[in-house]
C-alpha cells in the first residue's frame, strides 16, 4: 500500500462518515475525522457516543436480492469490505427476511475499528465552519447542527435542509405478555418466529387509532418550522392515523401473512409487530411504530396493546428534524459540490434515506477521493448497478423541484434491454447489477 501525505477532513461520524474513513485508510490516505458528539453532548435521539450509532430502525431491510435492491446494496458493499457490513454481519440479531442488527455491539465495534486504525483520527467537538480548502466530506447525518447546517445553507445558496423524522420505542422483552403474543415472521420468513406479534380485533383496533389521533404530542410544527414537512419513509404513526383509520392496518400493523397461535382459527384485524434489537434477545422494538407522542401517553396507549399491559418501555419514541440538500441540482456525478468541488457529501445529508443507503455514499464517497487523490481515474458505478441507481438518482435523475430523499429501489434502475415477464425482472436486475458491478469493483 502507497501512503498518502494529503489528509482527507471528514465532517460527522455516522455510518457515511465511518466508512469514507475506512475506505479512504485502506487506500493509505490519512483521515481527519470531525464528530460532534463526546461524553455527555448528545443529541435528542443518541444515547451514547459510539460512531455510527443507529437511532432508529436497528434493521438493514431486507436480504433477497429478487426482491429488495437493498440486498443488492449489501453485496456491493461487501464486495467493497465495507467496514459497516461487517459490524452488521458481526453483529446480526434474528429479523426474519431482514438484516437486524444488535445497535450496542454495533457501533462499539465501528468506534473501535475507527479509534484503532493508524491512519484515521478522530477529533471530537462541533464544526460551525467548512474548510475552504483541502478535501472535505460533509457526512452530518440526521441531527447537523444548526451552526453547520447554516454553513451548508451559505455555501449552497439552498433556502431550508430540513425535515422531520421519528424514532420508535424499544420493549423489555420479559415485560411483554406471550399468552396474549406469538412469535412469527410474516409468512415465516427467516426462521419463521424472529418477530412478536400482539393481536387486535377490530374493535381493539378502531378504539387505538382513535386515541393515537387523540394523544398529546410532545412536539408539532411550531411557526418556524411551519414549513418543514415530515419525511414520507418514516412518518410518525399519528399522521398515519390522522390520514384515515385503515392506514395503520395496510401499513405497520397489516395483519397478512399471519396466524395467531393462540387462536389459530380467528384472523386478527390488526397486529403490532416488535423485532429484536440486541444480540442478548432482550429488547425489541416496536416496527413501524415512530411517534412524536409525549412519553407519558406512549406508556399510557401502547399498555393498551394486547400483551403490552405491562410493557416496560426501555426508550421512548422521539421526534427530531433530518437534514438533506437539494442534491440534483448541487452535486455532480463524483458527489462533488459543484460550486466547490473540494467539498463532497455523503450519507443522508446527500438526499438519499436509509442506513444501508447512507453507507454506501459514504463508501463511494471515500472511493471516489481516494480516485481523485490518486489521480486513477475511478468513476461511480453504472446506473445498472444498485448503488450506481442511487448516485444517478441524487445527482440528476431525480426532479431537483419537487426531490425528497429515497431509498434504494428497482424503479431506480434501467429498464432490461429485452421485455421480461413482471415476475422474472427483479432477478434479472440483480444478475445485471451483480455482473456490472463485479466488473467495476475490478478496477478499483
Amino acid at each position: 500500500m502507497r501512503f498518502m501525505t494529503e489528509q482527507v477532513t471528514i465532517i460527522g461520524g455516522g455510518l457515511a462518515g465511518s466508512e469514507a474513513a475506512w475506505q479512504l485508510a485502506q487506500r493509505g490516505i490519512p483521515v481527519l475525522i470531525k464528530e460532534m458528539r463526546h461524553g455527555k453532548n448528545l443529541t435528542s435521539v443518541h444515547k451514547t457516543d459510539h460512531l455510527a450509532e443507529l437511532v432508529c430502525s436497528n434493521s438493514f431491510r431486507g436480504t433477497d436480492e429478487t426482491k429488495n435492491a437493498v440486498a443488492l446494496l449489501h453485496r456491493e458493499l461487501r464486495q467493497l469490505n465495507s467496514l459497516i457490513m461487517k459490524a452488521a454481519d458481526e453483529n446480526r440479531v434474528p429479523a426474519g427476511g431482514a438484516l437486524g442488527i444488535s445497535r450496542e455491539e454495533f457501533a462499539e465495534y465501528i468506534t473501535d475499528a475507527i479509534e484503532t486504525h493508524p491512519l484515521i483520527t478522530l477529533e471530537r467537538g462541533e464544526v460551525t465552519e467548512i474548510p475552504k480548502k483541502g478535501h472535505v466530506i460533509i457526512a452530518t447525518g440526521p441531527r447537523t447542527s444548526n451552526k453547520l447546517a447554516d454553513a451548508i445553507l451559505e455555501l449552497t445558496g439552498e433556502e431550508r435542509l430540513s425535515f422531520f423524522d421519528a424514532v420508535a420505542p424499544i420493549i423489555a422483552v420479559d415485560s411483554i405478555d406471550m399468552s396474549i403474543a406469538w412469535k412469527q415472521s410474516r409468512y415465516d420468513k427467516g426462521d419463521g418466529s424472529d418477530y412478536i406479534n400482539c393481536p387486535m380485533t377490530e374493535e381493539q383496533y378502531n378504539v387505538f387509532v382513535r386515541a393515537i389521533v387523540e394523544a398529546e404530542q410532545a412536539i408539532d410544527h411550531n411557526s418556524e418550522d411551519a414549513q418543514v414537512p415530515f419525511f414520507e419513509g418514516c412518518l410518525p404513526i399519528e399522521v398515519m392515523a390522522e390520514r384515515g383509520p385503515e392506514t395503520l392496518r395496510f401499513g405497520p400493523m397489516k395483519p397478512k401473512g399471519l396466524t395467531n397461535k393462540h387462536k389459530p382459527d380467528e384472523k386478527p384485524y390488526g397486529v403490532v409487530q416488535l423485532r429484536q434489537d440486541n444480540k442478548l434477545g432482550t429488547l425489541f422494538n416496536m416496527v413501524g411504530f415512530q411517534t412524536k407522542m409525549k412519553w407519558g401517553e406512549q406508556k399510557r396507549l401502547f399498555r393498551t396493546i394486547p400483551g403490552l399491559e405491562s410493557a416496560e418501555i426501555e426508550r421512548f419514541g422521539v421526534i427530531h428534524k433530518n437534514t438533506f440538500i437539494n442534491s440534483p441540482a448541487l452535486l455532480d456525478k463524483a458527489l462533488r459540490l459543484k460550486s466547490h468541488p473540494h467539498i463532497r457529501f455523503a450519507g443522508q445529508v446527500s438526499g438519499v434515506e436509509g442506513y444501508v443507503e447512507s453507507t454506501a455514499m459514504g463508501a463511494l464517497c471515500g472511493i471516489l477521493t481516494a480516485s481523485e487523490i490518486q489521480k486513477s481515474g475511478i468513476i461511480a458505478p453504472p446506473p445498472t448497478t444498485a448503488m450506481g441507481a442511487l448516485v444517478t438518482h441524487i445527482t440528476g435523475g431525480a426532479d431537483a423541484k419537487t426531490f425528497q430523499p429515497m431509498n434504494v429501489n428497482y424503479s431506480l434502475v434501467p429498464p432490461l434491454d429485452e421485455k421480461h415477464k413482471k415476475s422474472d425482472r427483479k432477478p434479472l436486475y440483480g444478475e445485471r447489477a451483480r455482473n456490472d458491478f463485479s466488473a467495476w469493483s475490478e478496477k478499483i
